[in-house]
């Protein structure tokens, strides 16, 4: 019988980089990792918006031909492409794994305005001349800032490896307004929309230490899905698949092995 394959769905500004550690721990399996479209070599897309993503994805699975089902792992944005495909595709995964979901709306709570900000920081992209909206968007500073706020780790080499990953791989999107549209989705869109149509059994896994949604937040969303388990990664935040892969894959493991 034919390895079962995971397909892997990287976060908003992310590639497919950014998972590949968590597939490196995962060599039993077949992993296949895309661009989203709208990132580096993903596809391009009319609009950006979730019900395009997931329409997206249904046609990039189909194509993979598999000879079964094939678990679906997200995470962070992916997290809420990969939780409305299940919603609607459930009969086409065996399993759904939501890495860092997005368990609460971005746009409300303490983290509402700078939520509001960074689509004003999109938005003046669109504006700006194309001779500088890719170097207004592409901000080292504003990577950098980044980095250091989702960063727990105090090993050096690590954070050293994560804000070279940034700086790599998250400015490759394909233009302004394509990452404009796709930050919007991000943020008008949570888990907790299609929890409870999800009808495949669903683990989440999420860090003790995200600042994005907090494990109080994560304790509340698990329990809307008709069957779910969250396991918790202490002293990591949003990065986990930096920070902690083997960890994530560990879980992944675990539970896809689960009859």
């Amino acid at each position: 019988m034919a390895k079962r394959t995971i397909i892997l769905i990287h976060g908003f500004r992310g590639t497919h980089d950014g998972l590949e550690r968590i597939a490196s721990h995962l060599a039993e399996y077949d992993t296949i990792i895309p661009d989203l479209p709208g990132f580096a070599k993903g596809d391009t897309l009319e609009r950006y918006d979730l019900e395009s993503y997931v329409e997206w994805l249904h046609g990039f699975i189909a194509q993979q031909s598999l000879e079964r089902p094939p678990v679906l792992l997200g995470h962070s944005f992916g997290s809420i492409v990969s939780s409305a495909y299940a919603a609607k595709y459930g009969d086409t995964i065996k399993k759904l794994i939501l890495v860092n979901p997005i368990g609460a709306p971005a746009l409300e709570g303490p983290r509402g305005m700078f939520s509001k900000l960074a689509v004003f920081y999109y938005w003046l992209g669109t504006k700006l001349p194309e001779s500088i909206a890719h170097q207004w968007l592409a901000s080292k500073v504003i990577v950098d800032v980044m980095s250091q706020t989702m960063t727990k780790s105090k090993n050096k080499a690590l954070r050293k490896f994560i804000f070279d990953q940034h700086r790599r791989y998250f400015s490759l999107f394909h233009s302004p307004r394509s990452v404009l549209e796709a930050f919007e989705t991000s943020v008008s869109h949570n888990v907790r929309q299609f929890a409870a149509d999800i009808h495949v059994p669903t683990l989440l896994i999420a860090g003790d230490k995200d600042d994005i949604t907090p494990v109080a937040k994560q304790k509340e969303l698990v329990e809307l899905f008709e069957d779910a388990d969250l396991k918790i990664i202490e002293g990591v935040g949003h990065l986990t698949h930096y920070e902690t892969p083997d960890q994530v894959a560990a879980f992944a493991d675990e539970f896809i092995k689960l009859v």
